[in-house]
């Protein structure tokens, strides 16, 4: 027997890949009772009132739905009003997923959550995995899904060689347990990223803030003709930076007494350290100028995104020599 979705659902937190998870299991449970079931999504910013209630207004088919509303930390005072009327007294066949990052500048947007869950929405909680351990389960439960066994070892080695990207992490887990025959180590997982690493965003990134223009370059050329998307590749270089700039300012120390504080695991830390010699404040800000306007150029602002991500590792690099 099926069992139908909850038909208010709070999908709550920032970590993007969980909350595409989210809905997507939404859906699936909603189509598993309907086949015909369909999915709209809207952010908040963009509704009316009057919108919403066509939405969510019964249908004459009985055809389910699956309402998503993007972004309700976002919420006006007007759409939240209306969004409660509506659960107070909800349409047969409509699945309603309410996304929000649990935060909200309103009034309205900060009560939302409460109020949702005082109706009896269900609760998936998508929060920002900040701290090693979180990363590291993370890693032991998406090889558990693709049906395979990773050891410590074998976790430590791939969030050395892959870094902390979710979705990163979750397709190298997948194609490691189907390249290791389920039995994931340590050995496993370096023999997998030998000669691929230099195709990941998170490699090109490395050798930008080493300062190795070339190994960079090439790395990026790779990259791009893989397919690697723009962004993963603009969001890791602007993650290098960042951390590099972050450990720096912090001063020598222990990794393993600076996790906490910096809210990174200590291996992260250490690389960092080795990248940071020879960078100075001035070409740390450079650099996190450059990274600012990739992210932009990268989303649509830049009419060719591979020059624009080429020119963006070529002043990484030269801002390393800054003083």
């Amino acid at each position: 027997m099926t069992t139908a979705p909850a038909p208010l659902q709070l999908v709550i937190g920032e970590e993007e890949l969980l909350i595409e998870r989210a809905v997507r299991a939404a859906l699936d449970a909603a189509r598993a009772a309907d086949p015909t079931a369909d999915l709209t999504r809207n952010r908040v910013s963009e509704l009316t009132p009057p919108v919403l209630a066509e939405l969510v207004s019964p249908s004459l088919f009985s055809e389910g739905r699956v309402i998503v509303l993007d972004s309700a930390q976002d919420i006006s005072q007007d759409l939240a009003d209306a969004v409660l009327a509506y659960i107070a007294s909800p349409a047969d066949g409509i699945v309603l997923v309410v996304v929000h990052s649990g935060g909200g500048r309103s009034k309205a947007a900060k009560a939302l959550p409460a109020a949702l869950k005082k109706a009896g929405a269900e609760i998936i909680e998508c929060p920002k995995l900040t701290k090693p351990a979180e990363r590291e389960s993370f890693v032991r439960n998406e090889v558990r899904r693709s049906g395979g066994k990773i050891d410590a070892a074998g976790v430590m080695a791939l969030l050395d060689t892959v870094g902390s990207d979710l979705r990163e992490l979750s397709s190298a887990a997948t194609q490691l347990v189907a390249d290791a025959g389920g039995v994931v180590d340590e050995q496993a997982v370096r023999r997998y990223h030998t000669g691929r690493a230099d195709v990941t965003g998170f490699a090109v990134a490395e050798k930008a803030v080493s300062g190795d223009r070339g190994a960079a370059l090439e790395s990026l050329r790779w990259a791009m003709q893989l397919g690697v998307p723009h962004v993963l590749v603009a969001d890791a270089l602007a993650d290098a930076v960042r951390t590099v700039a972050r450990v720096s300012a912090a001063g020598r120390g222990n990794p393993n007494q600076m996790a906490g504080e910096l809210g990174m695991p200590p291996w992260k830390i250490r690389k960092a350290q080795g990248q940071s010699r020879g960078w100075g404040q001035d070409g740390l800000a450079t650099a996190m100028r450059v990274v600012a306007r990739l992210n932009a150029e990268v989303k649509g602002a830049a009419a060719d995104a591979d020059y624009a991500l080429e020119r963006a590792v070529t002043e990484v690099v030269a801002a390393k020599g800054e003083r």
